[in-house]
């Protein structure tokens, strides 16, 4: 089909502010629209909404109208992330819907940021809005990506996309006219000193930061899951979103959690009948920023790749059931397909977490010597073992380093998602439990929880988990991972600290996944009280940890208790069929 295009129409806004957009028109009479509203640019290539084939889009008969989000790329306006995407883009829609090249009917694709902001149009429920598609993104700002679904800090997302988007802003403003060359300087120094600019304490002491990127400076102002992150969250708003949603995702991507929550939530508590129905879950063995399911320390096969997938069809196939009521789009197709790791196939599921999920708990065991013997850290169906209590030491200074798993590390080799972690694990501040070699094959698909009984030192501290998959070779390979700020254990809204010494029952949510542990191999979990910089370090005073400086830290000894009279335990989804 042919088609024309059409560069920088500007769509004006309610409040006059006008908004850079690309058309990609088929001839043929109106058709219905497919939308991506981005902050990175539209001018300049994209992996996280190339992901999707668009001239295959353009050549099935939709119109894509491409834009740049406001204060950004060709655009008017100042950029402030998770503030205007709602009404600009419902305004966008309104005036796609009176152009004569439209039926209509609109549907949104993107990732990311670009799924935020989809999510923020849905919540207005918009005329002609039919369909979105989110790509490893939230409908919660708070537990993904600022913070987390344990109230830490997700220290590298926030500071790296913070600095990068600060970055693009300095280098328009140069552009304009309007800013310094000194600050465009500044932020790419930053960014390139990212490492050691993570290191540095106080977080909230990134001067770089303060003129191009106000938010970061913001968002470290609300720690507390308070009205702020309420207001903003999209899965609090859940009967207002209309719209049937297929929500992609990756089981190392640092939104794998929220991808899946949000499918469920809405699946529950969408606003409309069609909205619930028509939710749609694709979870992937994918990152991030990539999609091939090749990593250095495990590979998942051809069959993983992205394209092997074959997610623009997924997506067309979606837009023509919901924007073209065709209603036979969507058969022979089932509401979920995950990727399961382990024997490395796709699988179809009616839903999430699946029907016939049975919830195991596996107990932790050992004399207490989990911290420095790694056979002695046992993990247990059959019940807990004798009470005993291991005990570590948590350095703020010297915190367990982030190897792999849910990191943003575009082009850089192994620090990202299924990574060895013999080396965090060699650590005495790390406890291991494992379960015996099985003997059996045993799936795991779900959400994770770790049930600990814990007692510190300290009014404040951090208790970490993470799931390995460890390998006749002594390979042990990143799944999932999670973490709770202890002052945060009863609610994210409302901290309450410790009594130094007492013992308290905390649950760490260790997010989602998809693994078969096969014959010979053995479930490994990591307990700790840190994970940089994947998340902040806690400095262990109570205090606002944002505005501590290292000097200011606490060393913390923290105990985790099991037995009869402390059932710590992982909580694990199996499926046996």
């Amino acid at each position: 089909m042919s088609y024309r295009v059409e560069k920088d129409v500007m769509v004006e806004m309610r409040d006059g502010e006008t908004l850079a957009t690309d058309l990609w028109l088929p001839e043929g009479g109106p058709a219905p629209t497919l939308v991506v509203r981005t902050p990175y640019a539209k001018d300049f290539p994209n992996l996280l909404a190339n992901a999707i084939d668009v001239p295959r889009l353009v050549e099935a008969g939709y119109a894509v109208a491409w834009q740049d989000s406001r204060g950004t790329g060709r655009s008017g306006g100042v950029f402030a992330p998770m503030s205007d995407d709602a009404h600009d883009g419902n305004d966008t829609l309104a005036w796609l819907r009176t152009q004569p090249w439209s039926d209509g009917t609109i549907g949104t694709f993107g990732a990311s940021a670009l799924g935020w902001a989809q999510w923020a149009t849905a919540s207005e429920s918009p005329a002609g809005l039919q369909a979105i598609a989110p790509t490893v993104t939230t409908s919660d700002h708070y537990t993904a990506p600022w913070y987390s679904d344990g109230g830490a800090l997700s220290l590298h997302m926030s500071l790296w996309w913070s600095t990068l988007m600060g970055l693009f802003g300095a280098q328009r403003a140069l552009a304009a006219g309007t800013g310094p060359p000194d600050t465009l300087l500044e932020v790419a120094g930053a960014l390139d000193a990212l490492p050691s600019r993570l290191a540095a304490m106080p977080t909230s002491d990134h001067p770089a930061l303060v003129g191009p990127a106000p938010w970061f400076g913001q968002m470290l102002r609300h720690p507390d899951r308070d009205r702020f992150w309420q207001d903003l969250s999209i899965s609090d708003q859940a009967d207002q979103v209309t719209a049937p949603a297929l929500n992609v995702g990756g089981w190392f991507d640092v939104f794998a959690g929220a991808t899946t929550s949000t499918y469920t939530r809405m699946r529950r508590e969408a606003g409309s009948a069609e909205a619930r129905a028509g939710q749609r879950l694709v979870m992937g063995p994918w990152d991030h920023t990539g999609y091939t399911g090749a990593y250095f320390d495990r590979q998942f096969g051809s069959g993983a790749d992205i394209l092997a997938a074959d997610l623009t069809g997924v997506h067309l196939a979606f837009f023509d059931r919901h924007l073209r009521g065709r209603t036979d789009a969507l058969e022979g197709t089932a509401p979920v397909r995950i990727f399961v790791m382990g024997i490395d196939q796709w699988r179809d599921e009616q839903d999430w977490p699946l029907p016939d999920t049975r919830y195991t708990d596996f107990h932790l065991t050992g004399s207490g010597r989990a911290g420095t013997d790694a056979e002695d850290g046992g993990l247990s169906p059959d019940g807990p073992g004798e009470n005993a209590t291991d005990v570590f030491t948590y350095d703020p200074a010297d915190p367990v380093p982030s190897r792999g798993g849910r990191l943003i590390a575009p082009g850089t080799l192994n620090a990202v998602g299924p990574v060895d972690q013999r080396d965090v694990e060699a650590r005495d501040d790390v406890l291991l439990f494992t379960t015996p070699v099985l003997i059996e094959p045993l799936e795991v698909t779900g959400p994770i929880s770790l049930v600990l009984h814990v007692a510190s030192s300290a009014l404040d501290t951090d208790v970490t988990g993470k799931l390995v998959d460890v390998f006749p070779d002594g390979r042990s390979i990143y799944l999932t991972d999670g973490i709770a700020r202890m002052r945060y254990r009863n609610s994210l809204a409302a901290p309450e600290l410790l009594a130094p010494g007492r013992v308290y029952e905390v649950t760490v949510d260790l997010s989602v996944t998809s693994n078969v542990f096969l014959p010979g191999h053995r479930v490994g979990l990591e307990i700790s009280s840190s994970n940089f910089p994947r998340y902040d370090r806690n400095t262990n005073t109570g205090g606002v940890i944002a505005e501590e400086s290292l000097d200011q830290a606490v060393v913390a000894t923290n105990r985790v208790l099991h037995g009869p009279d402390h059932p710590s335990r992982l909580v694990l989804p199996l499926i046996t069929r």
